[in-house]
């Protein structure tokens, strides 16, 4: 497998044994990374690759979701994530861009 442009982290609220609990989980964590692959292959955005994730301590926030890449090795955060946010978040993957204004301050 070729290293990836991006690696996406969303929070499912997963734990140990493989049992989804938590706020993102209740949130609709799972159906956006479905959400999310679908969006990045409609768009055609290439070398993605999305993983679940337990607990980031922001139940709060959730669902919540971070990406890292070679323009983003620091991380970019995102919380409150709903389908139009994802929409926007990968509006700006393609220009290689962070949504600046959805960014978890």
């Amino acid at each position: 497998m070729k290293k990836p442009t991006y690696h996406i982290f969303i929070c499912t609220s997963s734990r140990m044994a493989g049992d989804p609990k938590g706020v993102c989980q209740k949130k609709g964590g799972s159906a956006l990374i479905q959400y999310l692959d679908e969006g990045i292959q409609s768009r055609g955005i290439e070398n993605v690759m999305v993983t679940n994730t337990g607990c980031f301590k922001l139940c709060d926030r959730g669902p919540v979701m971070v990406i890292y890449g070679a323009a983003a090795p620091q991380g970019h955060w995102y919380a409150d994530l709903t389908e139009e946010k994802v929409d926007e978040i990968l509006d700006a993957l393609e220009s290689g861009k962070p949504a600046e204004h959805l960014l978890l301050a």
